[in-house]
């Protein structure tokens, strides 16, 4: 199969991520986890925060570190849980490479909108 990134080694490892992230729940705690930062979120804080059971919470957490997407540590009886950020910024880049066909108007939208400069 062709290479597609350094991260992305086959377009199933894509399809992994963009599937680990096609679920309500799952969605949800990505997004928590980039909002939370390199500190991460216990998985205990993460359950309350958004009423999903542990159990269900488990099983999430699951999809997302099989898709690539997250990152786990222990601090003392805690799973700390952290968005991999490289592997975000991977399926970006992914999903944005030879955009726009040459077109510079929507490849400048994009650049301002990864940057974060509106102007």
């Amino acid at each position: 199969m062709e290479r597609i990134d350094r991260d992305f080694p086959d377009l199933s490892s894509a399809v992994a991520a963009l599937g680990a992230l096609a679920q309500t729940h799952r969605l949800a705690v990505f997004r928590e986890l980039v909002q939370a930062g390199s500190g991460g979120v216990a998985a205990g804080a993460l359950a309350k925060r958004l009423s999903i059971p542990p159990s269900s919470l488990s099983f999430h957490l699951s999809a997302l570190k099989k898709g690539g997407l997250i990152e786990e540590r222990r601090e003392g009886r805690s799973i700390i849980y952290t968005a991999d950020y490289a592997a975000m910024h991977a399926l970006v880049a992914f999903l944005l490479r030879n955009c726009c066909a040459g077109d510079a108007a929507p490849a400048e939208l994009i650049t301002q909108f990864a940057t974060g400069d509106p102007s």
